[in-house]
């Protein structure tokens, strides 16, 4: 089946959609950076992320048509459709955490919520990265798996960051202030999650390029 269909035109629109879909991924990344920082803009940020997570909805639902619609795919119909979701999940998850730190009207962020964030752009720009990547996956796979790698590591500091976060909440607040330390430590999860969703996008580009080559 693979020969056949090395032989016969592909549509490679894909790589395109992927492409815009990432840089959404990146872009609200960036504004939830910007949140962090704390300050009256916030809701501002939180509103542009909205807007960006419902631009990415709009490109997983053209990736579903197109998927439907088109004979012969760059790969596996199941893992465009993966990979879509995969990067949908990533940006949902950061409209998530937004809308969360809106509904509990917090302005003022920890240093280490900042550094998630920090963590938070250069795993979506990795995304970004891979995604690029995609079209030429057999010539690239040694930078795909490097991309990959750096992907796991800063997830594993993201862990670091979840955990130092919430144990400084748990000793700023044991004794005073049980509700600040509920709203920490849900911002901090909210904010782990954003970081393992955006592992999964790299993990399913893996995934594709060890089926591929």
């Amino acid at each position: 089946m693979r020969w056949f269909q090395a032989l016969m035109p592909r549509e490679d629109k894909f790589f395109d959609f992927f492409s815009s879909h990432a840089q959404l991924v990146h872009q609200a990344a960036i504004e939830l950076r910007a949140l962090l920082q704390g300050g009256e803009t916030a809701p501002a940020h939180s509103a542009q992320i909205s807007k960006l997570e419902n631009a990415a909805d709009d490109i997983a639902r053209e990736v579903l048509l197109a998927v439907r619609r088109t004979f012969i795919t760059p790969f596996d119909r199941t893992d465009i459709s993966g990979l879509s979701t995969a990067l949908d999940d990533a940006v949902d998850q950061m409209q998530r955490t937004a809308k969360k730190i809106d509904l509990l009207d917090v302005r003022t962020f920890d240093p280490v919520m900042a550094q998630l964030g920090d963590v938070i752009v250069e795993a979506s720009e990795l995304a970004v990265k891979m995604v690029a990547l995609l079209p030429d996956m057999r010539n690239a796979n040694a930078r795909i798996t490097a991309l990959n790698l750096h992907m796991t590591r800063l997830e594993e500091r993201s862990d670091e960051l979840h955990d130092q976060g919430v144990k400084a909440l748990y000793q700023r607040y044991r004794h005073s202030d049980a509700m600040a330390f509920i709203v920490g430590s849900e911002i901090y999860d909210h904010l782990e999650k954003v970081v393992d969703r955006l592992e999964d996008v790299a993990n399913h580009i893996g995934d594709i390029v060890i089926e591929q080559i």
